[in-house]
C-alpha cells in the first residue's frame, strides 16, 4: 500500500486562488493522501468555499485566534499523520504527478528531502521569471547563503527524520525550519522536474526583500546563534543571491 503524504496549508483570505489551488490536489494522480489545513481565522469567504468539498482526505480547523503562517502549518503539522510532510499554500498550484513524482524519487534513491523545479508565476499562474531549477544536493551549509528550498517545492520524511516545526516570532519562518532540518540531515537532493507553481503575488512579504534584511539577519543571530560578524556575512550573502535568484526575467 502506498504510504499516506499530509499536505500542509495555512490559509488566510485566500478566496480568489483557492479553488485552483484544491483543484491541483484533487488532480494528484497519487491518491493516498491527507490534507491538513489550517485557516488563519479569514475575514472573506475562503472557510465557505473550503466547506464546499466533501473529500473526506480533506481536514480544515479554522483557528480561533489569528496567529500568523508559521503557527497555522504548526497546528497543521501536529496533527498530520502521513509519513512524508509536503507543503502547498492557499495561492500556490502542483502539477498532477507532483506527488508520485517526490515520493517515487524518495522511495527509489531512499533519502530524507527531496526539492524540485518551480515556475514562477504572476496572480494568473503565466511564467514571468524564468523557473527556479533544483540543480544541486542542498546542505546546511549552502543553505545559509540563500534559500533553495520553497514550500510549493519540498518534501521530507517524518518516519525517517521526524517533524520540524517552524518557529515562533519569526519572519523568515520558512528558511529557519529548513536549516533546523538540515542540521540533522546531511542533504536535500533535487528533482530535476518541474512540477509546481508558485504565485508571485504582489503584496507578499517575501518579495519586499529590502524590507526584511534585518529578519534575515536575525536568522542567523538568533536562530542560529552566529556571532554579528558571521551573521552579517550571511546576510550579505543572501541578499546578493536573493538578487539574482529574482533577476532571471522570463522571455
Amino acid at each position: 500500500m502506498k504510504d499516506l503524504v499530509s499536505i500542509i496549508t495555512p490559509c488566510y483570505n485566500s478566496s480568489e486562488f483557492i479553488e485552483e489551488t484544491i483543484q491541483s490536489v484533487l488532480n494528484q494522480t497519487y491518491d493516498n493522501w491527507e490534507w491538513l489545513i489550517t485557516d488563519d481565522l479569514s475575514t472573506d469567504n475562503t472557510v465557505e468555499i473550503l466547506r464546499k468539498y466533501n473529500d473526506p482526505r480533506i481536514k480544515l480547523k479554522v483557528l480561533e485566534k489569528n496567529g500568523g503562517a508559521g503557527n497555522a502549518r504548526n497546528q497543521s503539522l501536529k496533527r498530520a499523520e502521513g509519513r512524508y510532510v509536503a507543503f502547498l499554500d492557499s495561492d500556490d498550484f502542483w502539477y498532477p504527478d507532483y506527488l508520485e513524482t517526490m515520493v517515487n524519487y524518495m522511495e527509489e534513491h531512499q533519502v530524507e528531502l527531496v526539492y524540485c523545479n518551480y515556475s514562477r508565476c504572476d496572480e494568473n499562474l503565466h511564467p514571468i521569471l524564468k523557473d527556479f531549477l533544483a540543480d544541486k544536493i542542498v546542505t546546511f551549509s549552502n543553505l545559509l547563503k540563500t534559500c533553495r528550498l520553497a514550500p510549493v517545492s519540498t518534501m521530507y520524511d517524518s518516519q525517517r527524520i521526524g517533524k520540524f516545526l517552524f518557529p515562533a516570532n519569526s519572519k523568515r519562518e520558512d528558511h529557519v525550519m529548513w536549516l533546523n532540518l538540515l542540521k540533522q540531515v546531511p542533504e536535500g537532493y533535487p528533482v530535476k522536474q518541474t512540477l509546481a507553481k508558485y504565485r508571485m503575488r504582489e503584496n507578499s512579504v517575501s518579495r519586499k526583500k529590502k524590507h526584511i534584511i534585518k529578519d534575515q539577519y536575525l536568522v542567523y543571530k538568533d536562530f542560529m546563534g552566529f556571532s554579528t560578524l558571521k551573521s552579517l556575512y550571511y546576510t550579505a550573502n543572501w541578499a546578493l543571491n536573493g538578487f539574482l535568484k529574482y533577476s532571471k526575467i522570463f522571455n
